[in-house]
Formats: structure tokens, C-alpha cells, sequence
């Protein structure tokens, strides 16, 4: 049972503006914090592997925190549906902080792997947090005005985070790129306090141990299988089919399960609406393309068009520029109009045409010409990126307003981990084969260990070799964006089928007429 508050939604939308405004601050400092963290630690970790050793588990640090992240996303979604979202929202973020503190003080790399994935649990619930509780403050159709300002959050964490990383890196020391969280997660955490003020809510429903379980099981495999596949394991080895066969098994019981749960974790209704299902789908392929393509684009303009690491996130300006402006556009459309079909069909076809102009990119492309083709990627991102929560959110009950939330992000958050491995997987294999090619047993000596070299070892290569490998990483950044449009029609197809459900929440009226009526009064009571 839960208890809802009885204000009208205009009352509410009145109420709104001043604390809404200080809400969404501490919200994004939140969402920043969760984004961030990631892209600031890659650039400590040589000097973090230098101070604790352990080099043969380097990939864990990173992997711990991903696969406690995913496991625990639809689980801090359904918490917050059945006891209220603030106080879920507090414990999340508090975890993370604690996980951050004692990274910080980590003596050596399994101290730092499990705070890390004490870390990682925590970041689960921010992502989640975020969007569950705009859900609920604000009505979709007046969510496009805020997308901007998350998607500018999310640009500013991937330009950002390299950049801040290494500065804390380089003056304060790696343990600052962790202690940096708490007084940042602390403003937050008051802010919250403050000001949000949702309804109390009460369930005498159990939690679905087993449901979660399966869950987390059928999660965990899928990431080790994406993240160990083709680089610990060769893809056909006995450990990768037993990790897909775990993985099978648990969402297999997972999904059979959910019918039968009092309280499932994940309602298997909500995948009744089209719509929803169909923003899964997008969310997907959306993580699929852009976390692939924030992997390979630095990477060959490194080692192709000679760039600087250090400035590795400022590379993506183009892309992520795009996005931001595009994002914004798209919000106020939304919110001026209630029309969305447009956006991801636009966006599915602008992704489609960037990913095959990055493609066509070689060793002769010049930077303002590969700028280019990223902001057409950027601008198909942009029509997607938060368009995707807004009609997935918009497609359920308030009282699955968590789950949804929870749902669109793991499907994202998994596609990202299937995009890296598998265009990864390419990527690698063809650079090994061009190298063997060009330069005979000189390059598969040097591409042996990994296909991807930093600039200080590209330097270090014969000539033939460093020709030869930029050659090969152009030739392997082809197959991966060509993959990555080929994959992109998917989403372009499922777009197509989209149905323009109108907006939940007060709009501009049209032809004298006032917008439908909210399905539901949104559950939030502002200072």
C-alpha cells in the first residue's frame, strides 16, 4: 500500500519552479558524480598501478565498478517504487560516497576492486534517482526543458573527465580523484534533504529476493562475457560458454519467475506497452553506438591524426557539442508541441549517416573533416539521448515511474557493454590482421599483447610499423562504425513504430482546447 498526495497537478506545476530549480542542481551534481568517475579514474590508473602494483588485475578496477553499477540499477528502481523514492535516492548516494572514501584510502588492488564495487552499487542508484524523481516532480510534457541541462551534464563529464583527472592527478595524486566526491555528494546530499519532499510510501509487499538474485546473476555473466570475451578468453573457450550458458539459465528462470512474484523486480507488464518496449530497444542500440564511439574516435585521432591524449575528451567536442545543442532543440519542440515521433526517427537516420561517414575516414582524413562527420553522430544522439527516458516514463503507471527508469538505463548500460566488446572484437582483429599484412612478423610482434598502443609506444616504432599501424587503425575504425550503422537501422526501425501517445502534464493549449489531463497527478509536494 502507499500513500499519495492528494494535490492537483496544477497546484503542483504552480509550486514548482523555485525548489524544483535548487532540486535539479543537487540532481545533477548527483548525475555528474556517477558520469564522472569513470572518465576521471582511466587517467589516474597508470599512476595508480605504479603506487599499488597489481597490473595483471587493472581491468578490474574498472570492471568491478561496471558490473556492481548494472546489477544493482533495477534494484535500486524498484526500491525506490516501494519506499519511496528520497529516501532510496539518500541511501544510494551515501553508498557511493563511502565507496569513494575508501577507494581513497586503498592500500593495494583488491582493497581498491572491492571499494570499488562498494562504489559501483551506489552509482546504480544515482543514474536511477535522477531520472525516477523528475519523473515524478516534473510531468513529461514539461520534462523537455530540463533535457537540456542533463544532457549538458553528461557532455561536460565526458570532456571534463580527463582533463580534471589528470590535473588532480598530477598535483594532488590519485587518491584525490576518489576523496573529490564527498564534499561534492555531500552538497547534494543536503540539498536533497532540504528541499525534496515527496510522498512517505509504505509496502507491505516482501522484496523479491529471488527475482533480484537471477537478476544480478544473468547481469554479472553477460558483463564478464562482454567485458572478458576476445581479450582474458578467446570468445569460443570453455569459460565464455559457461559464462553465457550461467547467464541464459538465470534470465531464462529470471523472466519465468517474474509471473509468478508477488512484487517482481522488474513487472513484466510494463513491456506490454509498445512504446516502452521500443525505447528499450532505441536505449540499446543508443549505448551500443556512442560508448563505441567515445572508445574509438580518440583513439584514432591519437594514433592517425597525430592528437594529443592529454586532450583526448576535447576531441569529442564536436560530437558532443552537437548533442547538447540538438538535445535542447528537441526538448523545447517537445514541450511546445508534445510531438516526439520525429526525434527518433530523425535521430536513428542522423546516426545511421554519421557512423557510415565515420567509416569512410582514413589515414589522409583531415580533423575538421572528421569533426564533421562526429557532429552529425552528436546531432542523432542528441534526438535520442534523453527523448528515450521521456517516452519510456511517459508509457507506464506513476507507481512503475522507478522501474522504467531502471529498465531504460540497464538496457542502455548493457548495450554500451555489448557495443565496446564487439566492435571492440573487431576492431582488434583487424588491426592485427592489416599489421600482419603490411608489416609481416614486425607487426604481430607489435600488436601481440594489445591493438592499442598509446602515443609514447607509437613513437617508439620503426617507421614501417608506425605507418603500417596507422593504416591498420583506420582500417579497424572502418569495421567498427561500419558495424555500428548497420546496427543503428535497428533502432531506426523500431522508431518507425512509435505511436505518439500525447504527454502526461499541462502544455500550451491548442485551439482553445486545454491538454489532456494527467493519467495520474504527479506524486511530488514541493516546498
Amino acid at each position: 500500500m502507499t500513500d499519495t498526495t492528494d494535490t492537483p497537478a496544477a497546484d503542483a506545476g504552480e509550486k514548482q519552479p523555485k525548489s524544483v530549480r535548487v532540486v535539479l542542481l543537487a540532481l545533477m551534481i548527483a548525475m555528474m558524480l556517477a558520469m564522472l568517475d569513470n572518465m576521471i579514474i582511466g587517467t589516474a590508473m597508470p599512476t595508480i598501478v605504479g603506487e599499488l602494483g597489481g597490473l595483471e588485475h587493472l581491468s578490474w578496477v574498472v570492471t568491478a565498478y561496471t558490473l556492481a553499477t548494472a546489477a544493482s540499477t533495477p534494484l535500486w528502481g524498484k526500491l525506490g517504487d516501494m519506499y519511496g523514492r528520497k529516501g532510496t535516492f539518500l541511501s544510494s548516494i551515501v553508498l557511493f560516497l563511502i565507496g569513494s572514501a575508501l577507494s581513497g584510502m586503498a592500500q593495494n588492488m583488491g582493497e581498491l576492486i572491492g571499494f570499488r564495487a562498494v562504489q559501483g552499487l551506489g552509482a546504480g542508484g544515482l543514474m536511477v534517482g535522477v531520472m525516477a524523481i523528475i519523473g515524478d516532480l516534473i510531468p513529461p510534457r514539461e520534462r523537455g526543458k530540463y533535457q537540456g541541462m542533463m544532457a549538458g551534464v553528461m557532455a561536460l563529464a565526458m570532456i571534463g573527465g580527463p582533463l580534471v583527472g589528470g590535473t588532480i592527478t598530477d598535483n594532488w595524486g590519485w587518491r584525490w580523484a576518489f576523496y573529490i566526491n564527498p564534499p561534492l555528494g555531500a552538497v547534494a546530499l543536503v540539498a536533497v534533504s532540504a528541499v525534496l519532499h515527496l510522498p512517505k510510501k509504505r509496502s507491505k509487499a516482501r522484496i523479491d529476493y529471488l527475482g533480484a538474485g537471477l537478476l544480478t546473476v544473468g547481469i554479472t555473466a553477460i558483463v564478464l562475457v562482454t567485458t572478458w570475451g576476445g581479450t582474458e578468453y578467446a570468445w569460443g573457450s570453455a569459460r565464455i560458454m559457461e559464462l553465457i550458458g550461467i547467464g541464459v539459465a538465470a534470465l531464462v528462470g529470471f523472466v519465468f519467475w517474474q509471473t509468478r512474484a508477488a512484487e517482481p523486480v522488474v513487472p513484466l507488464h510494463i513491456f506490454r506497452s509498445l512504446n516502452f518496449t521500443l525505447m528499450s530497444v532505441i536505449g540499446f542500440i543508443t549505448g551500443f553506438v556512442m560508448f563505441g564511439a567515445t572508445l574509438f574516435l580518440p583513439l584514432y585521432q591519437q594514433s592517425v591524426q597525430g592528437a594529443s591524449a592529454t586532450n583526448s575528451g576535447l576531441l569529442l567536442l564536436p560530437m558532443l557539442g552537437a548533442m547538447l545543442v540538438t538535445s535542447m532543440v528537441a526538448g523545447r519542440v517537445t514541450t511546445n508541441t508534445g510531438k516526439y515521433k520525429v526525434f527518433p526517427v530523425l535521430g536513428s537516420a542522423l546516426m545511421i549517416v554519421g557512423l557510415y561517414l565515420l567509416s569512410t575516414m582514413d589515414t589522409g582524413t583531415s580533423r575538421l573533416t572528421s569533426g564533421v562527420f562526429m557532429a552529425v553522430v552528436g546531432l542523432g544522439m542528441g534526438c535520442l539521448m534523453q527523448i528515450t527516458m521521456l517516452v519510456a516514463q511517459n508509457s507506464v503507471e506513476m507507481k512503475d515511474m522507478g522501474v522504467a527508469s531502471s529498465s531504460t538505463t540497464l538496457f542502455r548500460t548493457l548495450g554500451s557493454s555489448f557495443g565496446v566488446a564487439i566492435m571492440g572484437a573487431l576492431f582488434n582483429n583487424r588491426v592485427q590482421d592489416v599489421m600482419s599484412e603490411r608489416a609481416g612478423a614486425l607487426g604481430s610482434k607489435v600488436t601481440e599483447q594489445s591493438a592499442q598502443l598509446d602515443a609514447k609506444s607509437l613513437e617508439k616504432l620503426p617507421v614501417l610499423a608506425r605507418e603500417a599501424y596507422q593504416h591498420a587503425v583506420s582500417s579497424g575504425t572502418h569495421s567498427a562504425f561500419l558495424l555500428g550503422a548497420v546496427v543503428a537501422v535497428v533502432a531506426l526501425a523500431a522508431a518507425v513504430f512509435v505511436k505518439e501517445v500525447p504527454l502526461r502534464g499541462a502544455g500550451p493549449k491548442e485551439d482553445g482546447k486545454p491538454d489532456a489531463p494527467a493519467a495520474q497527478p504527479p506524486v511530488a509536494e514541493t516546498v
